[in-house]
């Protein structure tokens, strides 16, 4: 064994000091608070829809698509930021934006408030995972990162099983105590923003006590501070949010704004395509009372959002080659986080319409939903995602492509689940396989997490967790709720309907991770290789 490869080995095998759990602790509760702030909409959906007279496909682009989009397009640089920044800082910054919108969302009399505040949270959130993700990848040597991300996504399954039980217990107090609106005529579901908003301004003080650590030291390649962090930052943000896209496009010459403007013109024929070819029924316009929201909007927004991280990935390419190839060039990469995003299309789904399927069929009132769904829905998820990374963990000692054995476990076995949960006549049977499905879908996230991590150089890691998302928001979140809720409202509003129909994505998922298996042990062995072509410094 070389000298190099033995002082690596000693690193991995040293104990993780007790600080590093501490940290993860702390990075588990924001993003507790994280899922509350997005998840609570699940329980509040009906309520929603009678007080501001929305349908289901407008409540699917509420949680999923207005909420993605911008999600995905600020995680760019503000991914790009972590890379470059005090991610602690960062962190704490966006914890107190969402949670200011989020209690801001209960304010909200129109679904055109409503949206505009869902988008701010979009915005805040994205500081989360890139910085998580790159702190965690500092505090863990390789051999538990797997473990670590799946302990620290756990939050995503705790806060949205406990969002529901919060929830359910303000709307029902709330409107019980005030029958005819509280204090500043506020009705329940308004309530509920309120109440789990204002808490995350008191939590990002305590995420800026957290200590920074070196980045890349614990795998003996420590990175610098970078003197001037927001310059790539501001050029991020010009490269990604339209109309800006044309000038940084325009200072790359001729020919790059040539292929942006190609590009442009295709996401926006595209968009006009589907506008006209996905039908609406009259169940669909208007969407609200002021006619805020139609059909169109979805692929609008999804249209800005395609050709933004187009325009990105153009921009990367010029500026950053070596993460572009490892990224956006690097087929290995691209079928795991698209693979994985088959799986969030069906999880986002059938986890958001859950409670609402369960209030309207079934007839139980929120607090039931919120202890016997939203509960053991968390402790479903927390067990998902733990197991499943262990079990990444302990398959990838023994064969290269282990990690992408358990996201496929994560895109198959929930299928006929999910399907007989949603036609059950049984209550009973359809809390019991709640729990299966969540737990099923919960054990591919932190192999995948880790699993885009391993393709990437350390200081890569905020730029790659930031394209993984875009795979989870723009694909998962941004189509598979509104899917469901899409469905569902050109059927009579039959949910288990909309629900069942996002299991199609099925075999693309099976076929994106089949192609991961095949590439992705070559593509760990040439990552060094392929980086020192780039000028990378090692």
């Amino acid at each position: 064994m070389s000298e190099e490869a033995t002082a690596a080995h000693g690193r991995d095998e040293k104990a993780v000091p007790a600080y590093s759990w501490y940290a993860l602790g702390v990075l588990v509760l924001v993003y507790v608070l994280n899922f509350i702030d997005r998840q609570i909409l699940s329980i509040l959906a009906n309520d929603i829809k009678a007080d501001l007279g929305v349908d289901d496909a407008y409540l699917g682009f509420l949680y999923g698509t207005a909420f993605a989009v911008f999600y995905s397009l600020f995680g760019i640089p503000l991914g790009k930021l972590a890379d470059s920044w005090r991610r602690t800082r960062l962190l704490a910054v966006g914890l107190a934006l969402w949670s200011t919108m989020t209690a801001l969302s209960g304010f909200a009399k129109n679904a055109t408030v409503l949206t505009v505040a869902r988008i701010g949270v979009g915005v805040g959130e994205a500081t989360a995972s890139p910085s998580a993700y790159s702190l965690i990848s500092d505090w863990f040597p390789a051999r538990l990162r797997a473990t670590a991300l799946a302990i620290y996504s756990s939050g995503l399954y705790i806060g949205g099983g406990i969002s529901l039980l919060i929830g359910a217990v303000i709307v029902e107090k709330w409107n019980a105590a005030f029958p005819d609106g509280g204090p500043l005529g506020l009705v329940g579901w308004q309530a509920a923003f309120l109440a789990v908003g204002l808490p995350g301004v008191v939590l990002a003080l305590w995420v800026l006590s957290l200590k920074e650590p070196v980045r890349g030291a614990i795998d003996g390649l420590p990175t610098p501070e970078d003197p001037a962090p927001f310059a790539g930052f501001l050029r991020e943000l010009v490269e990604v949010i339209p109309p800006f896209t044309l000038i940084g496009a325009a200072l790359r010459g001729p020919r790059a704004l040539a292929i942006n403007l190609a590009g442009l013109a295709f996401f926006a024929v595209l968009a006009l395509m589907l506008s006209q070819v996905v039908p609406a029924s009259a169940n669909l316009i208007p969407g609200g009372p002021d006619g805020s929201f139609k059909v169109s909007d979805q692929w609008l927004f999804l249209g800005v959002g395609y050709y933004a991280v187009f325009s990105w990935a153009m921009g990367l390419r010029a500026r950053d080659l070596p993460t572009f190839r490892l990224t956006w060039g690097s087929p290995a990469f691209l079928c795991v986080i698209l693979g994985y995003g088959m799986v969030a299309f069906m999880a986002y789904a059938s986890s958001y319409w859950g409670a609402p399927y369960a209030e309207r069929t079934f007839g139980v009132t929120k607090a039931e939903i919120g202890l016997l769904l939203g509960a053991p829905g968390a402790v479903a998820g927390f067990l998902g995602v733990v197991l499943g990374g262990r079990l990444a963990d302990w398959l990838l000692e023994r064969r290269a492509d282990g990690r992408i054995l358990v996201i496929m476990f994560g895109l198959i076995t929930p299928v006929p689940v999910v399907y007989i949960n949603f036609t059950t006549d049984s209550l009973t049977v359809f809390y019991v396989l709640s729990f299966v499905a969540q737990m099923l879908t919960a054990s591919a996230l932190g192999a995948a997490a880790a699993s885009s991590q391993a393709l990437v150089l350390p200081r890569m890691r905020g730029v790659a967790t930031a394209t993984f998302f875009l795979a989870t928001t723009l694909v998962g979140l941004g189509l598979g709720p509104f899917m469901a809720g899409y469905v569902s409202a050109i059927n009579g509003d039959d949910l288990a309907t909309g629900v069942l129909s996002t299991l199609v994505v099925t075999p693309i998922g099976l076929a994106l991770l089949i192609g991961a298996m095949v590439l992705f042990p070559k593509a760990i062995g040439q990552i060094r290789e392929q980086a020192e072509k780039a000028g990378e410094v090692l």
